[in-house]
């Protein structure tokens, strides 16, 4: 007898605790078709990536050996890494508004989780063990069976191919393609810690997509858990509509029947064993495949299709959906503080890195007869791909300054950084007594100034 959904407990957990594997149906139709397409464009665009070359390096290079990364022609070094604050908080609030109008579309058409496993790894299950009965039919078939030592052989064995490939995709976003070539071609000895990476990579991979499946959406992942705080009436869910399918069941002489026949095909092609007619559940992931199978068994029985539908629960429910509410309006406001505040940020990012601090343990200051002297130490950072030549120079004091040695300027090369002393002199004439100041660095272009504020110090003064 086949198990029974309930939405008091999760489908994949048997009583005991022990696991229930799940085989969902196939199904065809316009949107498993539409999210087939959307996934293989995900895929396609992930595996591009590394290839596509903008400003000489690859869309995205976390380039984390030189603490420098690379992301769609701009360059980030260590000391700019804030601004992916913006771009994280940004995906968040983005996935929130998102949900807030149109549920959990995010895990049913763009999830990692679901469009690999989905339109990647249960194909290969379709391909080489069957549909969802021939498969169930090999669990239950002894392992001394040469069948399935053949079919869940070679099911493992492209399995771990898939996952080799897509963990060197994955490390091509860290190391580049010409840097993956020699490690791939050489010998496991020339780069341990890139071969350790890999085989944990293909087999963590593996072991996701092998066994644990629809467990990471259901007891890791904790949107499903936020979806509760993150919908409402008026967002756009797959759901079923009981005030047409109610009561199931075939129609009789003299018996009242929904549209419903109860012919649990869409229990067959969930891929996470739930029934989507017992109501808005944690574990539905929205993929449509229950929308596709009822429209399914709606033609074949002549009946008008989108029992299964996208739909809000007031609609659902007879009334209308209200798309601008406090919520998705409030979402809305907070992307676009958060994008205004985002451009302005990285438009103040300077070309080059300067930073004035004082040597520890060493003098505040010098004086004579000829005047009185502070020593810095400028931390300056060429965030350029090719070498640069700086000079310091006083942008603003109240006394006339000099800083001696600095006719020849500092040669820094690509995406480097350097520490140089950098001595300030005040004519004892001249001297007062402590002052701020601001130095300013250039480069020979033109092109690059940033003004740094130091505190001069001298005798009489208070020390800071």
């Amino acid at each position: 007898m086949a198990h029974v959904p309930s939405r008091e407990s999760v489908t994949t957990i048997r009583e005991d605790g022990s696991r229930r594997t799940l085989h969902p149906a196939d199904v065809r139709g316009q949107w498993v078709r539409a999210r087939r397409a959307v996934a293989w464009m995900l895929i396609a665009f992930f595996a591009a990536l590394p290839w596509i070359e903008i400003n000489g390096f690859p869309a995205v290079f976390l380039d984390v050996e030189h603490r420098r990364f690379h992301l769609l022609g701009a360059t980030l070094g260590l000391g700019d890494v804030w601004l992916l604050f913006f771009a994280i908080t940004g995906l968040g609030f983005s996935i929130y508004a998102v949900t807030a109008l149109l549920g959990r579309i995010w895990c049913g058409w763009a999830c990692p989780q679901t469009v690999y496993l989905e339109h990647l790894f249960r194909v290969v299950d379709r391909w080489i063990e069957g549909d969802h009965l021939a498969r169930a039919r090999l669990d239950a078939t002894p392992w001394r069976d040469p069948r399935k030592l053949l079919r869940r052989g070679g099911r493992a064995l492209l399995y771990l191919v898939l996952c080799w490939l897509v963990a060197h995709v994955f490390l091509a976003y860290f190391v580049s393609l010409p840097g993956l070539y020699p490690m791939v071609t050489g010998a496991p000895t020339a780069h341990p810690g890139a071969f350790v990476a890999m085989m944990a990579t293909t087999g963590v991979l593996f072991f996701n997509f092998w066994w644990f499946r629809e467990q990471l959406c259901l007891i890791i992942c904790p949107y499903g858990r936020l979806q509760s705080a993150l919908i409402d009436d008026n967002s756009v869910i797959v759901g079923y509509d009981a005030r047409r399918g109610e009561p199931r069941g075939k129609a009789a002489p003299g018996a009242a029947a929904g549209d419903c026949v109860d012919c649990r095909r869409c229990v067959q092609v969930c891929p996470t064993g739930i029934d989507i007619r017992q109501g808005l559940q944690m574990e539905c992931v929205a993929c449509t495949a229950c929308i596709d199978a009822c429209d399914e068994i709606m033609a074949k029985v002549r009946r008008p299709v989108g029992l299964i539908r996208y739909a809000s629960l007031n609609e659902l429910a007879g009334g209308r959906t209200q798309l601008l509410r406090p919520r998705t309006v409030l979402y809305g406001i907070l992307l676009l503080i958060g994008a205004v505040v985002a451009t302005v940020s990285a438009l103040s990012v300077e070309a080059a890195g300067f930073k004035l601090t004082r040597t520890p343990g060493a003098a505040l200051y010098a004086a004579n007869e000829r005047g009185v002297s502070n020593v810095f130490r400028a931390k300056i950072q060429n965030k350029s791909e090719s070498p640069a030549r700086f000079r310091l120079s006083v942008a603003d004091a109240p006394v006339p300054l000099t800083l001696p040695n600095q006719e020849a300027g500092i040669e820094v090369a690509a995406q480097a950084e350097v520490v140089v002393p950098v001595v300030v002199l005040v004519r004892a004439e001249d001297y007062k007594g402590e002052f701020d100041l601001r130095l300013a660095l250039t480069d020979d272009s033109g092109k690059v100034r940033v003004v740094q504020k130091a505190h001069f110090i001298g005798p009489g003064a208070p020390s800071r």
